[in-house]
């Protein structure tokens, strides 16, 4: 069954028209919308907050543990995309994890380019910390150039001296904007989505004539050092294979806790597909289940010390 889900899903993303013009940039945000945009699954609430200065949607399945906060950075190559588009998606991560999430809408290229969506994913993850959350509480995820912008946004908050969260995950993250990985020209006939030429164009509405391998833009060239436990997935049929490995060699070379994960002829974040598709929807149990570890790793350790003080404490009373 997998292998025609598979072949199923590949159909269909290549019958999508290809247009001999380049459609503008509204048409693109308004035709991922009706491609991608998924309604947040049956018992998972949303409602419109704002993080960080910016309007951002509230994800929360019932049962929600009460410690515990998921904040997603959505993909769409810094140019189009939404929590809205990805609410599906951002729901199913949260309803399999048991976590509240809140999804950013950070500002989008080109109308405004980098460093914009860096300084929003940093002012959101600032927020949760100075509003009494533990950063040990919070998990990051994000997909695509959203993936890229998680990984951009630790490396700032690490910059600014605030303390890492507890896990991360991205799926198929955009990480080198200087597309200088192989599988740009060698997965080129694999990738049912995207061209060459669309990762260029979305670079340059992002950074214009900026720095490209700086690495707040590009992660790949940075030292990924005292970043947390990291779990990639992406699958062997995209553009932006490379793009995973090489975050993992670079973030292994730099000693972080990190696992890769790539799904065999698979497309770019082909989690979007859960529940036609196995993959997406195992893949999706097992981010739970790395988040929900290195949650629960911090809640045992801090259920350990407050024993040992209890211990220590009573030895004095007694």
């Amino acid at each position: 069954m997998t292998r025609q889900q598979r072949d199923a899903i590949d159909a269909l993303l290549r019958s999508a028209p290809r247009r001999e013009t380049p459609p503008t940039v509204e048409e693109q945000r308004s035709g991922f919308a009706a491609a991608i945009g998924r309604a947040a699954p049956e018992g998972v609430a949303t409602r419109a907050t704002t993080l960080g200065g910016r309007p951002a949607l509230e994800v929360e399945p019932g049962g929600a543990a009460e410690r515990g906060r998921l904040l997603y950075l959505h993909g769409g190559g810094y140019v189009i995309g939404s929590p809205d588009t990805h609410a599906g998606l951002v729901g199913e991560l949260a309803r399999r994890a048991g976590l509240r999430a809140t999804s950013v809408d950070y500002r989008l290229a080109p109308e405004h380019p980098f460093p914009a969506a860096v300084d929003d994913g940093l002012a959101a993850y600032r927020e949760l910390l100075e509003t009494g959350t533990d950063a040990r509480d919070i998990v990051i995820a994000g997909d695509s150039a959203g993936g890229g912008l998680t990984i951009a946004t630790l490396l700032a908050a690490r910059e600014a001296g605030l303390p890492q969260p507890a896990a991360v995950v991205v799926f198929s993250p955009w990480v080198d904007l200087t597309v200088s990985g192989a599988s740009i020209r060698t997965k080129a006939d694999a990738d049912p989505i995207f061209t060459e030429a669309d990762i260029h164009a979305y670079a340059d509405l992002y950074l214009g004539s900026g720095d490209r391998s700086q690495p707040l833009a590009s992660p790949l060239f940075a030292d990924l050092s005292g970043l947390p436990p990291l779990l990639i997935q992406v699958g062997a049929n995209e553009l932006l294979l490379d793009d995973a490995v090489r975050l993992a060699g670079r973030a292994g070379t730099d000693d972080v806790d990190v696992t890769l994960e790539i799904g065999a002829s698979l497309p770019h974040v082909f989690q979007h597909h859960y529940g036609r598709l196995d993959e997406a929807d195992v893949a999706l149990d097992r981010a739970a289940r790395f988040l929900n570890n290195h949650l629960n790793n911090h809640l045992n350790e801090h259920l350990q010390t407050v024993r040992t003080a209890d211990g220590r404490l009573g030895s004095l009373v007694g």
